[in-house]
């Protein structure tokens, strides 16, 4: 099943017509609606809120100046379109940051374990995952939200990162390959201290 993503809100064809007139009140009830989800997509991204605050600053400046350019052909959403504004803004924050890389290997799993202790109650578990996403490299973390909470293709995400589609691929085999490993290794390790000391 494809994922909804937090971009999908349907804009007024009213309100629209009204920001392209440089209606302050109608941009300014935009930038209300859509500043969650574009920070959040950006701080998934880049790992980092005061980049992500960047992004989101450049994306709704990009959005003010180029929205009489949106004309929804093909009954493309106004969302659909501002998210890619937004999926561009925070990749070419990380290239600026010198974050984007495709390099996956050598993540110490161990070392991540050790800094964060033992998993958390089941009231942790989201802080306990985003704490395992961020430890990914920007690239595998990109790629993973873009495929699983924002429903991008594979060619999508290859366009927008301008690579293959193998490699966006790629990116998400090994990246949920180390997430499992990051989320159940802490947790074999808990298991077999219990064990240890059981038996002392």
């Amino acid at each position: 099943m494809t994922a909804r993503s937090s971009f999908a809100i349907e804009v007024p064809a009213s309100l629209l017509a009204r920001a392209r007139t440089g209606d302050r009140a109608a941009f300014e009830q935009l930038y209300r609606w859509f500043e969650r989800p574009v920070f959040t997509l950006a701080l998934r991204i880049c790992g980092c809120r005061n980049e992500a605050d960047e992004v989101l600053q450049d994306t709704m400046l990009k959005v003010l100046a180029s929205i009489g350019t949106f004309r929804g052909d093909g009954g493309s959403p106004f969302w659909g379109w501002l998210r890619q504004i937004a999926v561009n803004q925070a990749l070419m924050q990380l290239r600026r940051g010198r974050k984007f890389s495709a390099e996956v290997d050598g993540v110490d799993t161990e070392a991540f374990a050790a800094d964060h202790g033992p998993p958390p109650s089941a009231a942790a578990d989201a802080a306990w995952l985003q704490r395992a996403l961020d430890a990914l490299p920007a690239t595998t973390r990109s790629v993973l939200w873009l495929y699983h909470a924002e429903g991008y293709t594979h060619e999508e995400i290859a366009g927008a990162m301008q690579r293959s589609v193998s490699f966006s691929k790629s990116q998400l085999a090994r990246g949920t390959r180390r997430l499992r490993e990051f989320l159940e290794a802490p947790s074999e390790a808990t298991t077999t201290k219990h064990k240890e000391q059981a038996h002392a």
